[in-house]
């Protein structure tokens, strides 16, 4: 994660006291929803972002060296019970959720450049309803699990024709696929 931090960032991770925050932006079908784990609100990248202190909750976000589809969760604690509906209703498959690691200053203002620790897609919202609050669990998957899907374009003329119906240049593909080519030989 080192190869993104600007030196003020890289300072302030060495210094005695570390302030630690947390920024997300969740996309939903009314727009997106921005969150930080502060107690205000907090204006940042040009965005005003609203407080959710401890109610905010995060899964693990992993880093590896190798190409793996990891996934996290965000969660909203002590939600109201007539915001669950609006919850459902704009939670959406595939809309885009983010997550930024920040560090605040003494004074609480931002030091210059949060690292974006998790980029990815929503996967399922999960609503776990008690009898006074509410706690919705949203989970994102990496856009690497895109690897598993098998996709149904091919190189042929039909395929072709589908997004570009007067082209041509996959017309001969099925006839020139089993030639035999001599390259180099007398």
């Amino acid at each position: 994660m080192s190869r993104d931090l600007t030196p003020d960032f890289a300072a302030a991770l060495g210094a005695r006291d570390l302030r630690p925050v947390i920024f997300y932006e969740g996309g939903f079908a009314s727009g997106p929803l921005r969150l930080w784990s502060g107690l205000s609100a907090i204006d940042w990248a040009g965005q005003s972002w609203s407080g959710a202190g401890a109610l905010l909750g995060l899964g693990s976000v992993e880093e590896t060296g190798s190409v793996v589809a990891s996934g996290t969760v965000v969660s909203l604690s002590g939600v109201p019970p007539d915001l669950v509906q609006l919850a459902i209703a704009e939670a959406r498959q595939g809309l885009p959720g983010k997550l930024w690691l920040g560090l605040l200053t003494e004074a609480g203002t931002i030091i210059a450049d949060p690292v974006l620790a998790f980029a990815g897609r929503l996967d399922v919202p999960e609503i776990t309803d008690d009898l006074e609050t509410c706690r919705i669990t949203i989970s994102y998957e990496s856009r690497l699990i895109d690897l598993n899907t098998a996709r149904s374009w091919r190189y042929t003329h039909e395929s072709q024709k589908v997004i570009w119906p007067d082209d041509r240049g996959f017309e001969y593909v099925t006839a020139i696929q089993d030639q035999e080519i001599k390259w180099g030989r007398k």
